[in-house]
């Protein structure tokens, strides 16, 4: 067919009878396909057909990617592939836009068979990205994200970042997204990832998902040496760039944090201008994000924790941040009018107690966030695959089982994944081991978002649901080990409180927020049957001794005190006792006696738990137990699970 001469009744446009050339090259790749020696003899025939059709008419451009399908589709031949892509290179750059979208197409099936043929047509490609036509954009941005590796993710990012400022509008939500998922997947280092990011939210804020900036503060956060750098770049960027909410978010945030960094200008880096900022001014941001009309509830809420925090960093603008506070006393929104209400009455009545409420907050956990935001992202919600996290402290963190399978149980009692995701910054830290004044019969439930097989001891117990009025309660931190204290770092939102905690007769300290606060953690209760004491777990260095209590005709309830004994000499300090149990079971954990272990057995730390088992009878209790300390200023991680429980339990 290919050196037929030339037949009238059969020509078009110059070629022999196309539709029959196409039906002989498919009938080439069906024969060709898992057929080396047949793959081999049309290797020929094949390259013919690639390099003597004109590619200037319609029916030599269907022969030509009929051809590259067909080249595609059989056995390897490393020359003919790149022949093949080549060709839908010249196809790219052709004035059809049908063509060029058939040729993406046919691109993103290529990258599977040569993905490096395909990399040396990257900046045609990129050109597609800014294509007035939208399903070409949409496509080439699609095939683009997946030519991306650690070699070209800078000058890529670069080119993507700047065609961001001037696309189309409705383009801009889909671009933005690749871009920071681009970022996340492939920075060389922090500055990097923090500097394209600010570029991000400074064109394009309005369209960067929450789950995207709560990952650049764990970012920021864990950047120990970048404090200064980031907030002074975000306060910058904050001047120019008002309209977008999410940088106002960051900046907000990063100035409440480190506004001290940012009027000394601590940790000044080589490639940064001077910036002379004073405590006033940086007040003055955190005011214009409270008043500026695009500002939403969260962005509002945030301000005002952050105004809190910078009354302690900044004593001589105290009066001042307490009026800006005081003027929402009687703002419409509840949740902003009890946010100044609180924050006042911290102001007014306990300065002894202020600059320990508000200090910095604490490193975020980087491999607990992407565990949570995996979770909340994936549907069968497994990370199995993949290298092991790299936690912080050096210790290798392995990656997670799927839940039905964390604690050898069958499907049924495992609680099926979070549908409505997991929103960090609400529960930033929220280790909060079941408050004291919580009713002694009672255990909270997981509810939607609270998953807690999902959430298995990563940063700690998770605080009660709130209700969805507090859902913006983000950035409110407690910390473990540091008592009441630290538990009103973010001063959680009254809403959450137990129903019965507001009684009228104590309605009127409810309202001091702080007056007696921290009760006294709950007593171990129960004065039922005894029961033998079981060791759950002992090393050459530690042993955890459990003693169970049952309570008089209530059998779903045990009553565990474990005891924790230093059997090495080293003293184990920041001592933190976790555990994790099936759906079928419900858990309250006190807070424990202490947070350092003597050393050589000279004393001990002891916790209390209620244990309430639905299944009583059908099913034993299983525990899961994570306990963290530091020893020698080292980080030391012990786990186990716990499956030899007495069968009444």
């Amino acid at each position: 067919m290919a050196n037929s001469p030339y037949t009238p009744e059969y020509d078009i446009a110059g070629i022999t009878d196309p539709f029959l050339h196409i039906r002989l090259l498919k009938l080439l790749r069906i024969l060709g396909q898992g057929d080396a020696d047949a793959s081999d003899c049309m290797n020929d025939i094949l390259a013919q057909v690639a390099t003597k059709t004109e590619s200037n008419k319609n029916a030599g451009i269907a022969i030509l990617y009929e051809c590259v399908e067909t080249i595609m589709s059989i056995e390897d031949n490393g020359g003919l592939r790149v022949l093949a892509i080549n060709i839908l290179g010249r196809f790219l750059s052709n004035r059809d836009n049908n063509i060029r979208y058939v040729a993406l197409n046919m691109f993103m099936k290529a990258m599977a068979v040569d993905a490096q043929a395909v990399q040396r047509h990257r900046a045609t490609i990129l050109e597609c990205v800014k294509d007035s036509d939208a399903s070409i954009s949409k496509r080439a941005l699609e095939l683009l994200y997946l030519l991306v590796n650690e070699n070209n993710v800078k000058p890529l990012t670069k080119e993507l970042i700047e065609y961001l400022e001037v696309s189309d509008q409705e383009f801009k939500g889909d671009l933005t997204a690749k871009i920071c998922s681009l970022v996340e997947k492939f920075f060389p280092e922090k500055i990097w990832y923090i500097d394209q990011m600010l570029k991000v939210l400074s064109k394009a804020g309005n369209f960067v998902k929450d789950e995207v900036w709560h990952a650049l503060i764990v970012v920021i956060s864990n950047a120990s040496d970048l404090h200064g750098y980031t907030v002074r770049a975000l306060y910058r960027a904050f001047q120019t760039s008002i309209e977008q909410e999410t940088l106002v978010r960051v900046a907000v945030w990063c100035i409440g944090e480190y506004g001290d960094l940012l009027v000394n200008n601590v940790g000044m880096l080589n490639i940064e201008d001077p910036i002379t900022v004073t405590e006033s001014d940086a007040v003055d941001a955190i005011e214009v994000a409270i008043k500026h009309h695009t500002s939403d509830l969260t962005t509002k809420a945030m301000a005002l924790i952050a105004l809190l925090k910078l009354s302690s960093r900044f004593p001589s603008c105290s009066e001042r941040i307490k009026g800006t506070i005081f003027q929402n006393k009687g703002n419409l929104v509840l949740e902003l009018q009890q946010r100044s209400i609180e924050f006042n009455c911290i102001l007014q009545r306990h300065q002894n107690i202020r600059s320990a409420l508000v200090e910095r907050m604490p490193v975020l956990d980087e491999a607990t966030f992407s565990g949570r935001r995996a979770g909340s992202l994936s549907t069968d919600v497994s990370t199995a695959t993949g290298a092991p996290c790299n936690l912080p402290n050096g210790i290798a963190k392995p990656a997670a089982a799927p839940i039905a399978d964390l604690l050898d149980l069958s499907s049924d009692d495992a609680p099926a994944p979070s549908s409505s995701g997991g929103n960090f910054l609400q529960d930033l830290l929220g280790v909060d081991l079941s408050p004291a004044s919580a009713p002694s019969g009672t255990s909270q439930p997981p509810k939607a978002g609270t998953d807690v097989l999902l959430d298995l001891l990563s940063i700690g117990t998770l605080p009660p649901a709130q209700s969805s009025s507090s859902s913006s309660d983000i950035l409110s931190s407690s910390q473990d080990n540091k008592a009441p204290l630290a538990n009103l770092n973010g001063v959680t939102s009254l809403s959450s409180l137990p129903a019965n905690a507001t009684s009228p007769a104590s309605a009127a300290s409810m309202m001091d927020l702080l007056d007696g606060f921290g009760p006294s953690p709950r007593k171990h209760e129960g004065n039922g049957q005894a029961y033998p004491s079981l060791v759950a777990y002992e090393s050459s260095s530690l042993k955890m001794t459990l003693n169970f209590s049952k309570q008089p005709g209530n059998p779903q309830i045990t009553l565990i005190q474990a005891t924790f004994t230093n059997l090495s000499p080293n003293v184990y300090n920041d001592f933190l006792f976790q555990a994790a149990v099936p759906k079928f079971l419900q858990l309250h954990l006190d807070p424990a006696s202490s947070n350092t272990l003597p050393a050589s057995g000279n004393g001990f730390i002891t916790q209390n738990m209620k244990v309430t088992n639905s299944q009583h009878g059908k099913k034993s209790l299983v525990m899961r137990i994570r306990i963290a300390y530091k020893m020698n200023n080292k980080d030391v991680l012990e786990e186990r699970q716990i499956n030899n429980f007495p069968r009444d339990f």
